[in-house]
C-alpha cells in the first residue's frame, strides 16, 4: 500500500523511509540549506520505482535557470515517465508542470501548479515551485494570491508552515503591502528562525521603504541563520550590499563583494546575477569596478548556447561585461539572444515574449550607455521602464533600471527625465544619501532635496 506524505497529500510509495528522504529534500528545496539531491538520492535508493524524486530532481535543477543543466534536468524527467504508470494524478500533474518548464513554457507550468493546488492546498511543492517561476515571470499577483489561497488549509504546527507564510510575506512586498509583509515575515520567523527567505521578504520590504538602518540591522541580527551553509546567503549579502550602497558606504559595499560576491562564493548564474548588479550600480555612480567585472565574467560559464535562455540572466551578464569594459562581448552577446529570441526556435517559450518585449530594448539601452550614447539610452529603456516586470526578478533587483535612466539623464539633455524620477523616488521613501547624490548629479533645486 502507498502512503501520503506529511501533510496527506497522496503518494504513490509504499516505502516511508523513501518519503521521508523526500520530505528532507522539500524542506531543503525551502529553506535553501544545502540542495536536496543527495537527500532525493536517497528516496530513489528507497523505492526505485517511485517517479517523484525523480520529477524533483529534475525541477530543482531547472530552478537554478542555468541552461547547461537543462539536458540533466531531461535525463531526470525521462526516468520519471519510465514510473508515470505507477504514479498517482498528483505527481502526474508536478511532472507535467516540470515538463512544461523544460520547455520553457513556464505560465503554462504555474496553471498546472495553481490546478494542482486547488485539489491540495498543502501541496508545499506545488508552492515553493510555482512562487519561484512566478517571480522568475514577474507575477507579483500570484506571488501573493496563491499562498493565500492556501495557507488557512495549513495548520500552524506543520514544520513548513513557516515557510509557507515566508513565501506569502514576500508576495505581499512585491504587491507593495508592505506593513502586512513585514508582519507575516516576523511571525514566520517568531514560529522558525531558519527560514531565510522571511528574513529576505523583511529585508525587501525595507529598501523599499528606504530603510537603510534598519536594514542593516535586521540582516546583522539574523546572520547566524542564513550567513553559513546556506544556498540564499550570497542574495542576503547582497541586500546588505545594497543598504551599505543606499547610506553611501562605497568602500563598505566593496569590502562585501570581495568578502562574500566573488571568486568561490558564486557558484551559480542566479548569485553572479546579484554580483552583477552590484558592480553595475556602482558602475553608475562612477566607481572603478573593471577589474571586478571581469574577474566576474571568468568565473561565469557563459557559451554562446546559453544566450537567450532567460532574458534576466542574459541582461545581467550585459552589465558585467559593460562594467568590464567589454563593448564587443556585449554586443556579440546581444546579438545572439535576438537571434535566439526572434527566430523561429522554441516559439512557444515564455523567455521568448519576455526578450523581444523588455529584455532586448534594455540590453540595446544599456549598449548606447557604454557607448556615450546617454540619451539613445533613454529613448530605448524609458519605453520599457513600465512593462519591466515581465523580465522577472523583485521591485529591488530591477531598480537597477531606474539607476541607469538616473545616471544616463545626468549623463545627457534629459534632465527633466531624470528630475521626474527622482520626484517619483522621494514620494515613495524618504531621501537616503544615495538620492541626495543623484539630485547632486542632475543638478536640480534645492526643494528637491528636502
Amino acid at each position: 500500500m502507498s502512503y501520503p506524505d506529511a501533510r496527506g497529500n497522496p503518494c504513490s510509495s509504499s516505502h516511508r523511509a523513501a518519503l521521508d528522504a523526500a520530505e528532507r529534500a522539500l524542506w531543503r528545496m525551502m529553506s535553501f540549506y544545502d540542495t536536496p539531491l543527495a537527500d532525493l538520492d536517497d528516496a530513489i535508493a528507497e523505492d526505485p520505482g517511485w517517479a517523484l524524486p525523480h520529477v524533483m530532481k529534475a525541477g530543482f535543477l531547472l530552478s537554478l535557470t542555468e541552461a547547461p543543466l537543462a539536458a540533466e534536468a531531461e535525463g531526470h524527467l525521462e526516468q520519471a515517465r519510465a514510473l508515470l504508470r505507477h504514479a498517482n494524478a498528483r505527481e502526474r500533474a508536478h511532472a507535467q508542470a516540470v515538463q512544461l518548464v523544460l520547455e520553457g513554457r513556464w505560465q503554462g507550468a504555474c496553471r498546472v501548479w495553481d490546478e494542482l493546488l486547488i485539489e491540495h492546498p498543502q501541496d508545499a511543492l506545488a508552492l515553493q515551485w510555482a512562487q519561484l517561476w512566478d517571480f522568475y515571470r514577474g507575477d507579483a499577483v500570484n506571488l501573493r494570491a496563491r499562498p493565500a489561497r492556501a495557507l488557512p488549509a495549513w495548520d500552524e504546527s506543520d514544520p513548513l508552515h513557516p515557510h509557507v507564510l515566508a513565501l506569502y510575506a514576500f508576495g505581499l512586498e512585491e504587491c507593495n503591502l508592505y506593513p502586512q509583509a513585514e508582519e507575516v515575515g516576523r511571525r514566520a520567523l517568531a514560529a522558525d528562525a531558519r527560514v531565510p527567505w522571511a528574513v529576505h521578504a523583511v529585508a525587501h520590504v525595507m529598501e523599499m521603504q528606504g530603510r537603510y538602518e534598519d536594514g542593516a540591522a535586521w540582516l546583522r541580527q539574523r546572520q547566524a541563520q542564513w550567513a553559513e551553509g546556506n544556498g540564499f546567503a550570497v542574495h542576503l549579502w547582497w541586500h546588505k550590499s545594497l543598504f551599505r550602497l543606499e547610506a553611501m558606504d562605497v568602500q563598505g559595499v566593496l569590502r562585501l563583494v570581495d568578502a562574500h560576491l566573488s571568486g568561490d562564493a558564486l557558484q551559480m548564474t542566479l548569485q553572479r546575477v546579484d554580483a552583477a548588479a552590484l558592480l553595475w550600480r556602482l558602475h553608475l555612480l562612477g566607481e572603478d569596478v573593471a577589474g571586478h567585472a571581469a574577474a566576474l565574467l571568468a568565473g561565469w560559464p557563459l557559451a554562446d548556447a546559453c544566450a537567450g535562455h532567460y532574458a534576466f540572466n542574459d541582461t545581467h551578464a550585459v552589465l558585467a561585461m559593460l562594467a568590464a569594459g567589454d563593448v564587443a562581448r556585449a554586443e556579440a552577446w546581444v546579438a545572439r539572444c535576438a537571434e535566439r529570441a526572434l527566430g523561429a526556435e522554441d516559439a512557444r517559450r515564455s523567455n521568448h515574449l519576455m526578450a523581444r518585449e523588455v529584455g532586448l530594448p534594455l540590453m540595446r539601452g544599456l549598449l548606447a550607455y557604454a557607448r556615450g550614447d546617454a540619451d539613445g539610452a533613454v529613448d530605448l529603456i524609458y519605453p520599457v521602464r513600465a512593462s519591466a516586470q515581465r523580465l522577472g526578478g523583485s521591485h529591488a533587483q530591477r531598480d537597477l533600471i531606474d539607476q541607469t535612466l538616473l545616471g544616463a539623464a545626468a549623463l545627457g539633455g534629459r534632465r527633466n527625465l531624470g528630475r521626474a524620477l527622482v520626484n517619483e523616488r522621494c514620494m515613495a521613501k524618504p531621501v537616503t544619501p544615495l538620492t541626495r547624490l543623484w539630485i547632486e548629479k542632475l543638478a536640480l533645486p534645492e526643494q528637491a532635496r528636502a
